[in-house]
């Protein structure tokens, strides 16, 4: 039985129906909202006449965060039981230049986190049980966490495969307070799939992300509206989004150590005190954030970007994460037929201060290796000009538009010989999507000649 995605026009017709009216609305476990909808249209035919009330007709914005504990190594603990309960490090070899993907909370007691050396991460962790990525799994995994979240709202912002913004103001009154629905879906995250995730509720994308942080592991927290400022005054300044050890320490030299400290500034005070970053800090600590939740389907770029838990210097280390972002981004793009023409890359430093750099393409491309030798260069023209500390980094793909196929001549229309190389590129891509959908990522790795030069 295939899930049926419940739009955002059938929430708003949904809007005016009271919190009475739904003791009879279809709860099955799977939340169809296919049945939801045909009760709430013979419900609402049945009241048209009868008045609204005020709290019907106005509802708060409410965003979830959730967020997988772990995502890779509970995977692996999930569907090797032996691994339950030990210190599991997933990532590359330890004899190479393997990077750290991710580490169970037992491995983080010795001080393991991701973007670590894997020869760093086993020398703090002798006894550490070091698992080959399987990035097929936790894909599929991913889309079965997605399907969840689609039983009670469409409005998802997938911001990796362990974590998203999901919008659920448009149907609380269908499914219940935001509270209900978070609480619900971890709830069926573990019942079906037997993983644990960490969820926050509130009214904007950052205090929702700052929520679902607090009690992690297994966590879930709700920041109503009128709790805002008291809930946040007295956190530290390092759970300020972005806020690496540079800037935690310029803002404690200057006094300001909790998020109270910051509330009590005017605008004016703050940049004046800390520069240009002083006004985003301010609204931040006021629980300000105006950004909205962007569904996958209306993204007109293609992009992923992942933040370390400590500031990362190593340049090995960076491209590392780089091509596995780059290749995770050309898999999106061709499995949704799409090619772009601009590749950017984003990097945030230590001291908050984020850049993006961008590179236009001679034509429109699918292609990871064109998009990857693109990222590279912009990334080195960087370490070129200054010593990097990353906070976080990121690849996207612009300019969407839809790929067309490629045909194979040897010849163009003027005689002259046609360039395979793109072609043959694209027959590579689509061969090696094909087989890390069967066998996982690992099945295959890049070349040395796809590295930077």
């Amino acid at each position: 039985m295939t899930n049926q995605i419940f739009s955002s026009h059938a929430c708003a017709q949904l809007l005016s129906l009271g919190r009475h009216d739904l003791v009879n609305a279809p709860r099955s476990k799977s939340r169809y909202c296919r049945d939801a909808f045909a009760w709430a249209q013979t419900t609402q035919a049945a009241k048209k006449d009868a008045p609204q009330s005020e709290s019907n007709a106005a509802r708060d914005n409410m965003i979830l965060h959730v967020d997988m504990d772990a995502f890779y190594a509970s995977v692996e603990q999930r569907d090797r039981p032996e691994l339950r309960g030990k210190p599991v490090v997933v990532g590359g070899s330890p004899l190479g230049r393997g990077v750290v993907s991710a580490a169970s909370y037992e491995a983080r007691k010795y001080g393991i986190h991701s973007a670590m050396p894997m020869r760093r991460a086993v020398q703090l962790c002798p006894g550490a049980i070091v698992v080959k990525t399987r990035m097929q799994i936790y894909v599929q995994v991913s889309k079965q966490i997605r399907a969840i979240f689609a039983r009670y709202t469409p409005e998802v912002e997938p911001l990796s495969l362990d974590e998203a913004f999901l919008d659920v103001s448009a149907c609380q009154q269908l499914f219940g307070s935001a509270q209900h629905i978070g609480r619900a879906i971890k709830e069926e995250i573990w019942q079906e799939l037997q993983l644990v995730a960490s969820v926050g509720v509130a009214p904007n994308k950052f205090l929702a992300k700052l929520a679902s942080d607090l009690e992690k592991p297994d966590g879930f927290t709700c920041i109503e509206p009128e709790q805002v400022l008291q809930k946040l005054a007295p956190l530290p300044v390092s759970r300020l989004w972005g806020v690496g050890k540079v800037t935690e320490q310029r803002l404690i030299s200057a006094g300001i150590c909790k998020f109270g400290h910051l509330q009590a500034l005017t605008q004016e005070q703050a940049t004046l005190l800390l520069g240009n970053i002083g006004i985003h800090l301010w609204k931040l600590s006021q629980g300000i954030d105006d950004r909205k939740v962007v569904p996958d389907r209306e993204a007109k770029t293609i992009s992923h970007e992942t933040t370390f838990s400590r500031d990362v210097q190593d340049a090995n280390v960076l491209q590392a994460r780089l091509l596995e972002l780059t290749e995770q981004v050309g898999m999106r793009l061709r499995s949704r037929n799409l090619q772009g023409r601009t590749v950017h890359i984003k990097l945030r430093y230590s001291d908050f201060h984020t850049i993006t750099r961008s590179h236009s393409l001679d034509s429109p491309s699918s292609a990871t290796e064109v998009f990857w030798r693109a990222a590279a260069q912009l990334l080195q023209a960087e370490f070129d000009k200054r010593a990097l500390v990353v906070r976080l980094i990121g690849v996207g793909v612009s300019n969407l538009e839809t790929r067309r196929e490629q045909q194979l001549m040897l010849f163009d229309e003027e005689g002259n010989l046609a360039d395979l190389r793109q072609t043959q590129t694209a027959r590579i891509d689509s061969a090696t999507d094909e087989i890390r959908k069967l066998f996982g990522r690992e099945a295959l790795q890049r070349a040395s000649s796809l590295k930077p030069k």
